[in-house]
C-alpha cells in the first residue's frame, strides 16, 4: 500500500479550513468579544418562501407511495434541466437536455471534471483565484502553470498565442477579485482554445451577480465556444443553497477531442460515481428558477449587493483602494503595504472582524484581503463603522 504522491507535498490546510481555526482560537481566549465574520462567502439570509414551499410539498411527496422516488435519473430529473435550458434559450444559447447534468455544486463538477483527462496535460489556472482549482490539478497530477491576474491588467489575464496550454480554468466574475470578461475578451479565450484543442473549464458561479450588461455571464454567449468549453453553475449563491447543494455543468455534444465526445465520457463518468441529488433538492433548484422564484431570489442578490456599497463607501472614505462591483465580494489592498495574514491578525485582534487573507488565492493575492458580503446588515454597517474607527 503505498499514498499518492500529491498528498505527501500538498499543504496541510485548505485556506478556510485555516481561517476557521485562527478564528476559533481567538474566540475560545476572547469569549466576550462579538466577532464580525466577512470571510467564507456563505450565505446568511433564509431560502426564498417560494422555494421553502416547493421543499415541503416535494417531502410530502416522498411520503406517498404513489409519489415516491428513489435514486434520480443520471444527469437529474427533466423538470430541472428544462428549467436550466429555457434560462439559456433566453440568451439565444441552444442546450440539449443531455447536455446538462444535475450535481452537487460547482465545487464538486470543477474538481470531478478533471477524471476526464490524462495527468500529462498541462492546466493553466489564474493567479489570483480560488484556491480549489489547484489543489484538484495538484491531487490529478497535471503539470500546473499561472495565468497573471494582476493591477495591470485588471485581473483578467488574455491568452498568450505563443504558448499551448491544454486546460484552462476561468472564473468569471473571478472569486476573489470580481473581476469579469467581456464578450470580447471571452471570445479572444474560445479562438485561443479551438486553435490549440484546449479545454475552458468555465466557472460561472457568481453571473447572478453582474451588475454590468456588457459582461459575459456564459461562456455559450461565445461563438465557438461549444468546441472547446464546458461550464459550471451552482444554486448556492444564486438561489442561496450552499447549505442544499445543487449546481450542474454542461458539456456540448460538439465537444470532441481525439475524436471522443466529451459529453459521452462524462456521462459514463458521472452514472458511475454520482448517485444524484436529492428529489426534493431539485425541487427546491426547480422553483428557484420559476417567475414568482427568480423574483425573491433576486431580492437577496440587491441586499448582499447593498452591503458591497456600504464596504465600497467605507473603504472610499479611507482611501483604500478596492476592487469588484460584479460579484458578492471586495477585493481590497491592505493598508500601509502589510501582509495579507498579517493584515488578517491585525483585524481581528483590533476590530473582531475576520476575512480572507488574499495569499490564500495565490502568490499575486499577497498585500491583498477579501471581504465577503454576505453577511446581514446591521453587522456589515457595524464592521465598516469599525474600520472607520480604526483606519
Amino acid at each position: 500500500m503505498r499514498i499518492a504522491n500529491w498528498a505527501k507535498t500538498i499543504k496541510n490546510n485548505y485556506l478556510f479550513q485555516t481561517v476557521a481555526e485562527k478564528t476559533k482560537k481567538f474566540s475560545e481566549k476572547n469569549p466576550e468579544a462579538k466577532i464580525i465574520n466577512m470571510g467564507i462567502g456563505d450565505v446568511s439570509l433564509p431560502i426564498s418562501e417560494f422555494v421553502v414551499k416547493s421543499c415541503l410539498e416535494a417531502s410530502k411527496e416522498m411520503g406517498e407511495i404513489s409519489s415516491f422516488r428513489g435514486y434520480s435519473p443520471n444527469g437529474g430529473y427533466d423538470f430541472l434541466k428544462e428549467k436550466i435550458q429555457e434560462e439559456y434559450s433566453q440568451r439565444d444559447i441552444s442546450l440539449d437536455l443531455d447536455e446538462i447534468f444535475i450535481s452537487d455544486g460547482a465545487k464538486s463538477d470543477m474538481s470531478n471534471i478533471l477524471d476526464i483527462f490524462s495527468g500529462q496535460n498541462i492546466c493553466s489556472i489564474p493567479d489570483p483565484v480560488y484556491p480549489v482549482y489547484l489543489d484538484t490539478s495538484i491531487m490529478k497530477g497535471l503539470k500546473v502553470e499561472f495565468l497573471d491576474a494582476n493591477e495591470e491588467n485588471d485581473f483578467l489575464p488574455l491568452p498568450d498565442f505563443s504558448v499551448k496550454r491544454d486546460i484552462i480554468y476561468i472564473c468569471s466574475p473571478n472569486n476573489p477579485t470580481g473581476a469579469a470578461y467581456s464578450r470580447e475578451q471571452m471570445k479572444k479565450w474560445v479562438d485561443y482554445a479551438n486553435e490549440y484543442e484546449s479545454i475552458i473549464l468555465y466557472d460561472a458561479a457568481y453571473e447572478s451577480f453582474i451588475q454590468d450588461s456588457n459582461l459575459c455571464k456564459s461562456i455559450f454567449e461565445i461563438e465557438g465556444s461549444k468546441s472547446c468549453a464546458i461550464e459550471f453553475k451552482s444554486f448556492s449563491k444564486s438561489a442561496g443553497f450552499t447549505g442544499m447543494r445543487c449546481g450542474y455543468s454542461i458539456v456540448p455534444k460538439e465537444l470532441k477531442r481525439e475524436n471522443i465526445s466529451l459529453n459521452s465520457i462524462w456521462s459514463r463518468r458521472h452514472s458511475t460515481k454520482f448517485n444524484g441529488v436529492p428529489y426534493i433538492i431539485q425541487r427546491a433548484a426547480e422553483a428557484s428558477l420559476s417567475l414568482q422564484g427568480k423574483h425573491e431570489c433576486e431580492q437577496n442578490i440587491k441586499y448582499y449587493m447593498k452591503n458591497y456599497e456600504k464596504i465600497s463607501e467605507t473603504l472610499d472614505s479611507l482611501s483604500i483602494k478596492f476592487f469588484g462591483g460584479n460579484s458578492p465580494y471586495v477585493w481590497m489592498k491592505c493598508p500601509n503595504g502589510m501582509k495579507s495574514w498579517e493584515f488578517f491578525d491585525y483585524l481581528l485582534k483590533n476590530l473582531k472582524i475576520v476575512g480572507t487573507p488574499g495569499s490564500g488565492f495565490g502568490k499575486n493575492g499577497e498585500n491583498y484581503f477579501r471581504l465577503s458580503c454576505f453577511g446581514l446588515h446591521e453587522n456589515v454597517s457595524e464592521a465598516c463603522e469599525r474600520l472607520r474607527d480604526l483606519l
